[in-house]
């Protein structure tokens, strides 16, 4: 029997950041993997869904700015867009991210793990030891819930089929509302297809801020896109011509020549073995706040099968956290961004960008909140990056500490706004002192001026 210190199940961006580290201090690591190292976020998901997305995103940007707009002379090139989305993929070949495994001393196994005992990992015929712990890092499966005749439609597309397609459908059903639903709706809208957006929720973007809701909304509906919310979906078949008709519970119906499921995710638990430690197949693994299964001090779960927050960022976090605590490490922090609070952008146009509480959450948390908005290109930096685009900016203030406690920006290209927020809220910096972190002239960063002056600061 083979042995290692550490087994990590699953080398996606979380499994991928455990054994690293891991590695890196001399541990002797094995990863195992049935697919592509670099998991669903680098070949199915983050990475090309954003490929898809960017071509649009500049050349919205382009039309803004007077000059640019000018030379603008053609549309989209479709077949450039997927060229360029395969090249960022690799062509679905993982070969480019064995180095860095490599480099730490991990070693890849592939073929698909199942504990198997405790420290037991089984991959294929071969059963090898963890010495110190396991790690299961599997991420999760999307959610076909039992709807009327889709298990029939055979074809269905999922994220995975969406991101990698190499032919854009003259008409797209999309079921669901969230992030996938609306980036992967705004995307393929772009670039030709006819889409239909179907949400059960009476708005897009569920979980954020109305105004978000209303933004992202708008730009859809402008580009075309057929929003319906507050429908539920009762039924879905085939057409004459091989397509799919999808009828709601009002009786209207939708054709398609694809259908996209985007309903959310499940854990990838429902063949890991994971009974071998009390857990149910299927289910989310709960763990405590060194990622740790209670219970087994040798089992670890991190990235989407925990379900603190289904975010590639924080899978790579909890990662980080799993792999000091196997090390000996406690560098635990609660803080204000952590599971549904965590960090989180939706890359449309507008985009998202929120870290935090949220109003709503705020209140539902029992919080004594100043609530400030502040339009996010309102301002110096506004005359050259997202003009006359709609935008805001919000700030949820804890009135007693002084702090920030949420925040939700939108506007063109902001993704990258929100880091000053996840350190604001992480750090408890206390509102007297952000007040000498001072913006620099002419950036839309000057937003957090506007919050100081509103608190009074």
């Amino acid at each position: 029997m083979r042995s290692f210190d550490v087994v990590v199940i699953g080398a996606g961006p979380a499994g991928e950041v455990a054994a690293g580290r891991l590695g890196g201090k001399g541990l002797q690591v094995a990863i195992v993997e049935d697919r592509l190292v670099g998991g669903e976020c680098s070949y199915w998901a983050c990475m090309p869904s954003k490929a898809l997305l960017r071509p649009y995103e500049a050349l919205a940007e382009a039309r803004r700015v007077a000059g640019a707009r000018e030379a603008i002379t053609g549309a989209l090139d479709v077949a450039a867009v997927l060229a360029r989305r395969d090249e960022i993929v690799h062509g679905l070949d993982d070969a480019a991210q064995l180095p860095w495994l490599d480099a730490r001393g991990v070693t890849l196994l592939r073929g698909r793990a199942r504990l198997s005992g405790e420290r037991r990992v089984t991959v294929g015929d071969e059963t090898i030891e963890a010495r110190r712990a396991v790690i299961l890092a599997p991420g999760s499966l999307p959610a076909f819930p039992p709807i009327a005749g889709l298990d029939a439609i055979d074809d269905a597309w999922t994220n995975r089929e969406a991101t990698t397609a190499q032919a854009i459908p003259r008409r797209l059903v999309v079921l669901g509302g969230g992030v996938v639903g609306a980036e992967l709706s705004q995307a393929f809208r772009t670039l030709g297809s006819e889409v239909t957006l179907i949400e059960g929720e009476r708005r897009l973007l569920a979980r954020e801020e109305h105004f978000a809701c209303e933004q992202v909304t708008a730009a859809l509906a402008a580009a075309g896109v057929d929003i319906r919310t507050g429908r539920s979906v009762v039924r879905v078949e085939r057409e004459a011509g091989g397509g799919v008709l999808v009828t709601t519970d009002d009786g209207a119906t939708a054709g398609g020549d694809r259908l996209l499921v985007a309903l959310g995710r499940t854990p990838a638990t429902a063949d890991l073995g994971v009974e071998v430690a009390g857990l149910e197949p299927g289910a989310t693994i709960h763990v405590d706040a060194h990622m740790r299964v209670p219970g087994y001090p040798w089992l670890y779960a991190i990235g989407d099968v925990n379900g603190r927050a289904l975010l590639t960022h924080m899978g790579k976090y909890q990662g980080r956290l799993a792999a000091d605590a196997i090390l000996g490490h406690d560098h635990l922090l609660s803080h204000g961004a952590d599971g549904p609070l965590a960090p989180r952008v939706t890359f449309t146009d507008p985009q998202v960008a929120a870290v935090g509480h949220t109003s709503r959450s705020a209140a539902e948390s029992g919080l004594d909140v100043a609530v400030y908005d502040s339009e996010t290109s309102g301002n110096a930096g506004g005359s050259f990056y997202g003009h006359d685009a709609p935008g805001t900016a919000r700030w949820v203030v804890d009135t007693e500490r002084r702090i920030v406690v949420g925040c939700t920006i939108t506007g063109a290209e902001i993704a990258d706004f929100l880091h000053a927020a996840t350190i604001a809220i992480v750090g408890e910096v206390p509102l007297e002192r952000l007040r000498h972190a001072v913006p620099p002239f002419p950036t839309r960063s000057e937003i957090w001026l506007s919050l100081l002056e509103q608190a009074g600061v």
